[in-house]
C-alpha cells in the first residue's frame, strides 16, 4: 500500500494557505496596516503562492506554445506541399520552355531549307543495342518513305530505313553501319563519313595528298543520292599521317548532339540514287 503522508502535507499546506488567505482578506481595509500575525502569514504563504503562480503561468504557457506548435506545424505541412506543387509546375515551364527553344530552332531552319520538311518527335531508341537508331511518331501516313533524310537545326542526323503507317526508324550517322558521302568545305577534298560513337565519327578515304585542317567544316556532297548537298555533319578534330597507308587518319565530332534529340525534321525527297 502506497504512503499518502506526502498528499496529506500538501493538503494541509493548502487549506493553510486559504485560511490565511481568507484572514487577510477579511481584515484588510484600504488604509489598515499589517500587524505582527499578517506580516507572519504574508511572509509564510507568499513563496508558496509565488510558487503556485509560477506553476500555473508554465502550465498556461505550455498549453498555449503546444496549440501554437499544432497550428505550426499545420502551417508547415502546408507550405511543403505548395512549395511541392510551385517546384513541380516550374519544372514542367522550364521544360515548355526548352522545347519551345528547340521547336524554334527547327523553325528557322525550316523557313532557310527550300526542299519541303515533315517535323517528328522522337519517341524511342533501338533497344537491342546493335543499331544506333531511333524511332520517330511520323510514318507513310505523314508522306515519309525509306532512305529520305532526317536532321535537325544543327546538322544530319540519318536516314529513314524502315517504315510503317505511322512510325518510321531512322539509322544514325554515328552507327557503324552508316556512310554519308562528304565534303571537307574549305578545301572542297571528298571522303566519306563512318560512325564511331555518339561523339566521334571516322572520316574515311581522305587522301594524303589533301589538305585537311583541325576545326574544318565537314559537309554533305549531294552524291549518293540521300542527302542534299552542303548540310552539316560536323567539324574536323584529329588528322593523322600514318606511314605506309593510302588514306589519313581523320575524325570528326558530329554537329548534331545525339544523346540530346529529341525533335527532327524529315527532308521530303526521294532517293535519286538509281535515277
Amino acid at each position: 500500500m502506497r504512503d499518502s503522508t506526502p498528499f496529506r502535507k500538501a493538503w494541509i499546506w493548502a487549506v493553510l494557505i486559504i485560511i490565511a488567505l481568507l484572514l487577510l482578506s477579511f481584515g484588510s481595509g484600504a488604509n489598515r496596516q499589517w500587524n505582527l500575525l499578517d506580516k507572519i502569514i504574508v511572509e509564510t504563504t507568499a513563496p508558496l503562492q509565488r510558487l503556485f503562480t509560477c506553476v500555473v503561468d508554465a502550465a498556461e504557457n505550455f498549453w498555449l506554445d503546444y496549440f501554437y506548435l499544432v497550428g505550426v506545424r499545420r502551417e508547415n505541412k502546408e507550405l511543403r506541399k505548395q512549395v511541392q506543387r510551385l517546384m513541380l509546375e516550374n519544372s514542367r515551364y522550364r521544360e515548355l520552355l526548352s522545347t519551345y527553344e528547340r521547336l524554334q530552332a527547327l523553325l528557322k531552319f525550316k523557313q532557310t531549307f527550300n526542299e519541303p520538311v515533315v517535323a517528328a518527335r522522337v519517341i524511342g531508341r533501338d533497344p537491342s543495342g546493335w543499331f544506333r537508331s531511333v524511332i520517330t511518331d511520323k510514318g507513310e501516313k505523314d508522306g515519309l518513305t525509306v532512305d529520305m533524310p532526317v536532321m535537325n537545326a544543327r546538322g544530319v542526323v540519318g536516314r529513314i530505313v524502315s517504315i510503317s503507317p505511322h512510325y518510321s526508324k531512322v539509322l544514325l550517322i554515328i552507327d557503324q553501319n552508316s556512310s554519308v558521302d562528304c565534303l571537307i568545305q574549305r578545301s572542297r577534298d571528298r571522303g566519306m563519313v563512318k560512325g564511331i560513337s555518339e561523339e566521334l565519327c571516322k572520316v574515311a578515304y581522305i587522301v594524303k595528298s589533301s589538305d585537311v585542317r583541325l576545326g574544318d567544316m565537314v559537309v554533305t556532297s549531294g552524291l549518293g543520292g540521300v542527302f542534299p548537298k552542303g548540310l552539316p555533319l560536323g567539324t574536323i578534330t584529329k588528322v593523322d599521317e600514318k606511314p605506309g597507308e593510302l588514306f589519313k587518319d581523320v575524325e570528326m565530332r558530329p554537329a548534331v548532339d545525339f544523346s540530346k534529340l529529341e525533335e527532327v525534321l524529315v527532308i521530303l525527297r526521294k532517293n535519286t540514287r538509281f535515277e
